[in-house]
């Protein structure tokens, strides 16, 4: 039998906590952990630093404390507007130094404050070098800026990036709330749906939401992009780039140029989606790979129209926009269409976005590479018109897209990008109440030190992609931004520790994009998430995440309705859980069951489970939202989904959000976190109670929506608040 693991020693932890890898956490049971040795070791190898032995371990260490002393400037400083923001110089001892900001658009220079702050020099390399402390001015507009810096013949630059102290909401004023539907969008399918829900039934659904229930938004599934064949993933959290969106998403009919093929290829075109639209009431799953097949044939076709110089001219403006960004997704794209889409299965000198054979490939692959920018383009033009119309139908905000945590490792982003990922290691989550052996994403985690030394570009840019055409931004895993769970290869997911970020630049860069596009962000703040965490997201301005079912005070007891948190968006339900009608009758539990999912017995997991659900109705019938009858009926749990929601209406909540799935009456869950084929993740169709499918043309007939107007009719805003 193998003894204890080995726990790391003094040097060890010590480097650890250089790089910010965490040496002990609090388990959800409340226990404390210690982390093995072996595990710290396999993620600092993962972020470059080497720990074979105890010599390069100590050297690592030396360097590492060095490291600040060798540049000049850092590669990035992140302040927020009006604050004082004190930066270290280094140069030469006793040479002057000039130090200065350019604004983002080039209008101005400002020169900034030197102070007197004495810090003995340091031999670095054979030579001494002095600290110089320069102050920012403190009135500098929010932005992208640069500190520049020279001393002799040495020159420096860092990107300064100013961001807002707290993004201020304005979807509801305070006493109030907005609330809207949330959704699955490949789910949500209509008559003209090619098997799959579009941007224009995202659309149709906002319209007819706002116009008939009074809803403020639609939040919907990322709609990140995915293989460009087949097989394509199914989870929307994993996409191959969260910059760019899923092609899959298009409405054919609505491009423009559609309208002007010869009658013989709009016969084509509608041959091709026939079959899929004959199975629109057939509850099988999902299946991308047939729509995308059909979808990408006519896309082909209508490519061949040529644009008007008007429609040419937008594309070109698009791809200048973009720059680099799109065509590195786009050669990605063609070479996984070409080669398949595991990287390690193309030739050598391609696996390497850097290599110059990839220009050569490009250049080879033009048609194809020019396919994917152009599709990338219809995208933002359908999107962009969804979300204009969501506002015009009187929306507050519109659509709120999804912001996944991670990417796929043979994606776009982990080629286009590699150089700001750790090999080595995946992301995921330790073992938690509802998966109590932990989890393993199979993402490659972004690597911290390597990010700021590209000034979080990469992330910006993610971020402005997804709220391109958003009134707000619901961001999965929100404690990602602060700390992630690393998971190193070969290792199980219980196995993993944590790996703190710089929460202050990545949060405040997500408050300076959304500013900028007058949206709202929530961050999915569930599971073990530290109480300071949820406290500093409200002093940013970020909205935090409650469920119904979790909403708990200190001994347990469910949390009345008045005392949840008011920055928040609060829903009944989300989708790592069933609908509710589902999770009432326990579905959760007997999936898990099955699956090998839980550490206790069936039995005693039902009856921890009935006895939570229990106490929550029981909250219910006490504050007078439901009757003191058995739940047992049909008509009884419709009750009881009511009743949920008008409890949502009696918080504080800022956001309220309904899944389409329970106004529906779905019962079967889209997901069950932690696995992979075991369960048909993200590929059931949108059902109601009785298993039978839903299209969005149902919910305009007289009695497809009633329940859907009971809810609307609970959640909406009293004016006397």
């Amino acid at each position: 039998m193998s003894g204890p693991p080995e726990l790391p020693g003094e040097l060890l932890r010590a480097l650890a906590e250089s790089y910010s890898v965490t040496l002990d956490y609090w388990d959800w049971q409340g226990r404390e952990v210690v982390v093995a040795a072996d595990t710290i070791r396999a993620v600092l190898g993962a972020l470059g630093v080497d720990v074979s032995t105890a010599e390069s371990t100590q050297a690592a260490l030396a360097d590492r404390s060095l490291a600040p002393w060798r540049q000049m400037l850092p590669p990035t400083i992140v302040t927020r507007g009006g604050a004082d923001c004190e930066v270290a110089v280094h140069v030469r001892h006793g040479a002057p130094v000039s130090v200065w900001v350019e604004l983002e658009d080039g209008s101005l220079r400002r020169d900034v404050e030197s102070r007197d702050v004495w810090v003995q020099p340091q031999e670095i390399d054979g030579g001494l070098v002095g600290r110089a402390t320069v102050a920012l001015p403190r009135d500098l507009p929010l932005g992208w800026h640069t500190l520049r810096a020279t001393s002799g013949d040495a020159v420096s630059s860092a990107v300064l990036i100013v961001t807002p102290d707290r993004l201020e909401p304005t979807c509801a004023p305070r006493g109030s709330h907005a609330w809207g539907l949330m959704t699955q969008l490949y789910q949500l399918r209509s008559t003209r749906s090619w098997g799959l829900g579009d941007v224009a039934d995202l659309m149709a659904l906002a319209e007819w939401s706002a116009t008939e229930l009074g809803a403020d938004f639609v939040l919907v599934n990322p709609l990140h992009a995915a293989e460009p064949i087949a097989p394509m993933t199914p989870s929307p959290y994993l996409p191959t780039s969260r910059r760019y969106a899923n092609p899959l998403y298009l409405r054919v009919e609505d491009i423009p140029e559609y309208a002007f093929l010869s009658s013989t290829d709009r016969a084509s075109v509608q041959a091709l989606a026939a079959p899929l639209r004959a199975g629109l009431r057939t509850d099988v799953l999902l299946d991308r790979d047939a729509s995308w097949s059909a979808k990408r044939a006519a896309l082909v076709l209508i490519r061949s129209v040529p644009l008007t110089p008007d429609r040419a001219a937008d594309l070109e403006r698009f791809r200048q926009e973009e720059g680099s960004g799109l065509l590195g997704f786009a050669t990605w794209s063609a070479l996984a269409e070409t080669y398949g889409p595991k990287v390690e299965t193309w030739p050598e000198d391609l696996r390497d976005c850097g290599n110059p054979a990839v220009k050569t490939a490009r250049a080879e692959l033009e048609d194809l590479v020019e396919l994917n920018v152009w599709l990338q383009w219809l995208l933002q033009g359908q999107l962009a018109a969804a979300q204009e119309a969501s506002r015009a139908a009187g929306m507050r905000i519109g659509l709120i897209h999804d912001l996944a945590v991670g990417v796929h490792p043979d994606g776009a982003d982990s080629w286009s990008l590699r150089g700001v990922f750790a090999a080595g290691c995946s992301v995921g989550a330790p073992p938690d109440a509802f998966n109590q052996v932990g989890q393993d994403w199979s993402q490659p985690p972004l690597h911290p030190g390597r990010l700021a030394d590209v000034g979080y570009a990469p992330f910006r840019d993610l971020v402005r992609g997804a709220l391109r055409h958003a009134g707000g931004l619901r961001v999965d895993h929100v404690i990602g931004l602060f700390r992630i769970w690393w998971v190193p290869d070969g290792l199980p997911a219980s196995e993993g520790t944590y790996v703190r970020y710089d929460h202050e630049a990545l949060v405040g860069i997500l408050a300076l994009e959304a500013h900028r596009a007058g949206a709202v962000v929530i961050g999915e703040d569930l599971g073990v998430v530290e109480p300071w965490v949820r406290e500093y997201l409200v002093q940013r301005g970020l909205l935090g995440t409650s469920i119904s079912w979790f909403e708990k005070g200190w001994s347990g007891e469910p949390l009345a309705p008045e005392h949840w948190r008011e920055a928040c968006l609060g829903t009944v339900t989300t989708h790592d859980l069933p609908p509710t009608a589902g999770y009432l009758r326990g579905e959760h539990l007997v999936i898990r069951e099955r699956l090998g999912l839980l550490t206790q017995s069936l039995q005693e997991e039902q009856a921890t489970d009935q006895a939570e659900r229990f106490a929550v109705i029981q909250v219910l019938r006490e504050s007078g939202l439901l009757s003191d009858d058995a739940v047992g009926s049909e008509e009884e749990l419709e009750d009881v989904l009511v009743a949920l929601h008008a409890q949502l209406s009696r918080t504080p909540c800022r956001l309220l959000g309904v899944s389409l799935a329970d106004a529906v009456g779905d019962r079967r869950a889209i997901n069950q976190p932690g696995t992979d084929q075991e369960y048909p993740n993200w590929q059931l169709p949108l059902t109601d109670g009785a298993g039978a499918c839903v299209l969005l043309d149902d919910l305009a007939t007289p009695g497809g929506a009633a329940l859907a107007r009971r809810l609307a009719a609970v959640l909406a805003p009293n004016p006397a608040q």
